[in-house]
């Protein structure tokens, strides 16, 4: 396996993850789940992801504008993850927020998987890929199992 097949496993959770969150309504244990869950593939994804793919591919000329657009993408991402974890569940602009983050989410990784994948794959060779993957799902796994409010709090 290499990197851009690792990332796109959690892609795949991520896509089907947001698409249920803004299928939830009100307070409740659902929206609440899905959510948590959301927060948690997100936080582990991006952590894994910032290591093990963005930084080396910082370290060379030609990754340094994906990649910093890249980490500006995540940014985002926590913001609005925060936005909502402030918000009342049942609150209206809770539904906006998911809203949104559901925009951004499905946005970065269409952008990921057709843009910057492409020229990721011209930078790294393929022992490269591969060793990448494995230092990415090990700590994708990692974080997983953590909380991220427990890590940050």
């Amino acid at each position: 396996m290499d990197i851009f097949e690792a990332l796109k496993v959690s892609h795949e959770v991520q896509r089907d993850l947001s698409g249920k969150l803004i299928e939830t309504s009100g307070d409740t244990s659902e929206r609440r789940e899905i959510f948590a869950l959301l927060k948690n593939e997100l936080f582990a994804h991006a952590v894994a992801e910032d290591r093990y793919f963005y930084i080396p591919l910082m370290m060379t000329d030609s990754g340094l504008n994906i990649t910093r657009h890249a980490l500006s993408e995540h940014h985002a991402m926590d913001e609005i993850l925060e936005s909502l974890t402030e918000t009342d569940f049942s609150h209206s602009r809770w539904l906006v927020l998911a809203k949104k983050l559901f925009e951004t989410v499905h946005h970065h990784l269409q952008e990921e998987e057709h843009r910057f994948f492409q020229q990721a794959g011209k930078i790294l060779d393929d022992n490269q890929k591969r060793i990448l993957a494995k230092k990415y799902q090990a700590e994708y796994k990692k974080y997983k199992a953590k909380h991220k409010d427990v890590l940050i709090g």
